[in-house]
């Protein structure tokens, strides 16, 4: 028996990098899953069995959970002028707000796997 394939291979390797930039554009500019699909000629189904695992590998966070930004902040200025009562440890100090109303301040040295735990933490609380 012969078989003879005709027209393109449609099993494509996507690597995580790529289906997370397809994840993400979801929701952009009021992008649907089915038009983020339809754009890149894949099922509504991938993009939502590619989300879970992108989550489970820890690439993807939950929704509605923290978020970091980048944040751009000028290297060699001088320190920040201190009103009376303050000391040199509030300079150190980052305030971010949650979304549960909740603030949390650490040190601008705190590592990022620390941090995300600690946000969990409160926002589990």
């Amino acid at each position: 028996m012969r078989v003879e394939i005709l027209g393109a291979e449609r099993r494509r390797r996507w690597g995580d990098k790529k289906k997370l930039d397809i994840v993400m554009s979801v929701g952009i500019e009021g992008a649907t899953v089915t038009e983020v699909a339809e754009r890149h000629d894949v099922t509504r189904q991938q993009i939502y069995t590619w989300r879970r695992e992108l989550r489970r590998k820890g690439l993807l966070l939950p929704s509605g959970g923290p978020m970091f930004l980048p944040v751009d902040m000028p290297v060699g200025q001088s320190e920040p002028r201190m009103g009376k009562g303050t000391d040199r440890l509030s300079a150190s100090l980052v305030e971010l707000q949650l979304c549960c109303g909740r603030n949390l301040r650490f040190d601008r040295e705190i590592d990022l796997a620390t941090l995300t735990r600690l946000i969990h933490a409160v926002e589990a609380a």
